[in-house]
């Protein structure tokens, strides 16, 4: 017995969890591969699409910027002709104006604010990019989340079956009068426990399944059976990297790094339109004026300008230089927070992945051990204290040894998403 209680630990360390999980009660199942899923995702995901509308709005605003402003067309007609007494003369007795008039903008004026549009639509774009980048982590969080929480309530599954037909058999020993009824009951109770438990992981389940179906907008309910190849799971390392590389990395390919670069120049941008708006526009007009001038059928050119004498947008000049500085200090804090994230986030993987490798990962043992177990058990060579804590033991190691693999996976799915790109990929 001492020997079998030796050989435990190393067994529970070595068992590699079983991929038997809990069907829906309805629905479809369905098996979803990570490239799948983030195709569903980036094709129908509703906060994409809303922030492509974003991105479709700001360019529109840059042909806006580029038009001309709409001549103006205005007619004057005398209301009577007291000399003829006629009501709106329009015959050569009546008089009639005619004005035209077209608005220049001066200074650059108009070019000056298509850039600022432009720079606007650039932002929104690496927004857009930066949402992309946040949902697909969340997407490929939730995948894997959901992975190995089906690989443990696997785990459950196998021990619920196995202890229910330990329970079975010895409340018939019970019935024969063979055993005491206390001994039944601790076994009842431990299955109780179990089956509370795999209904409290199935719960999280089924909140992860939801969030799931959210991300790839799916409204068919189905229950969904991620699946990953181990082998590149395990084959996740560090190695080919340092620290310093991804940081470098990340300050190029982070989208909400470029957004607060882009701002900068769109506030720089916004300072050239803010000096163009200084200069007045120039207005110039046409009028003819048939019979209410010195003269008869009256042409004339009109010119007009404001003269910037109290108002040369000062105000507004001043406050696009003070927005210039805002943006430059806010994209320095961006480059502070992206270097910090990657630091952060290495650690993270790295503790995780030291963890992982100095763990025992695989079995070939653990069926028959377990075998051996019950029959020790039914030989009355361990106490049910014993058995309990060697069930009790089996599960927590497993399930320790899913979430080890759980949080690996999710710290480096966090790596990727400080970096802003997929640098360690296990599909």
């Amino acid at each position: 017995m001492q020997r079998l209680l030796f050989l435990l630990p190393l067994a529970v360390l070595l068992h590699f969890s079983t991929h038997a999980t809990a069907a829906p009660l309805s629905g479809d199942t369905l098996t979803l591969t990570l490239p799948q899923a983030e195709q569903q995702f980036v094709q129908n995901n509703l906060l994409l699409l809303a922030q492509r509308y974003n991105v479709s709005a700001a360019e529109a605003q840059i042909l806006q910027a580029r038009l001309w402003d709409n001549p103006t067309i205005s007619i004057e007609q005398n209301t009577y002709n007291p000399q003829t007494r006629k009501v709106l003369d329009v015959t050569k007795t009546g008089n009639s104006i005619v004005q035209v008039q077209q608005l220049f903008a001066l200074a650059g004026r108009r070019k000056a604010a298509a850039n600022v549009a432009q720079q606007n639509a650039l932002v929104e774009q690496f927004t857009f990019q930066d949402l992309l980048r946040t949902l697909r982590y969340q997407l490929r969080s939730t995948f894997y989340d959901l992975y190995y929480k089906q690989q443990s309530v696997g785990v459950y599954d196998k021990e619920v079956a196995s202890f229910q037909r330990t329970v079975s058999l010895y409340q018939g020993q019970y019935e024969k009068g063979n055993i005491a009824l206390k001994e039944v009951i601790r076994l009842k109770a431990f299955l109780f426990q179990l089956r509370n438990e795999r209904q409290t992981l199935l719960n999280d389940i089924a909140a992860e399944q939801a969030d799931l179906r959210t991300l790839m907008r799916d409204t068919s309910g189905a229950y969904y059976m991620p699946t990953a190849d181990g082998n590149r799971l395990k084959s996740l390392s560090l190695t080919d990297r340092t620290e310093a590389q991804l940081i470098d990395s990340a300050q190029v390919n982070r989208a909400d790094l470029k957004a607060r670069q882009a701002a900068v120049q769109q506030q720089t941008q916004n300072l050239r339109l803010q000096r163009a708006l200084a200069t007045p526009d120039l207005a110039v007009g046409y009028v003819y004026d048939r019979a209410g001038n010195y003269i008869q059928n009256y042409n004339a050119l009109t010119l007009g300008v404001a003269v910037p004498i109290f108002n040369r947008n000062q105000g507004n000049i001043r406050t696009a230089q003070n927005q210039i500085e805002v943006s430059k200090v806010q994209f320095s804090q961006q480059q502070l927070q992206v270097q910090n994230d990657v630091q952060e986030a290495w650690r993270l993987a790295r503790q995780n992945d030291q963890l992982y490798q100095g763990t025992a990962r695989e079995t070939s043992d653990f069926d028959r051990l377990m075998k051996g177990i019950d029959e020790s058990y039914a030989k009355r060579n361990l106490t049910i204290v014993e058995f309990l804590d060697f069930y009790e033991s089996y599960k927590n190691s497993l399930l320790q040894l899913n979430n080890l693999r759980a949080n690996r996976v999710r710290a480096f799915e966090q790596l990727n998403y400080a970096v802003g790109r997929p640098v360690f990929n296990a599909e």
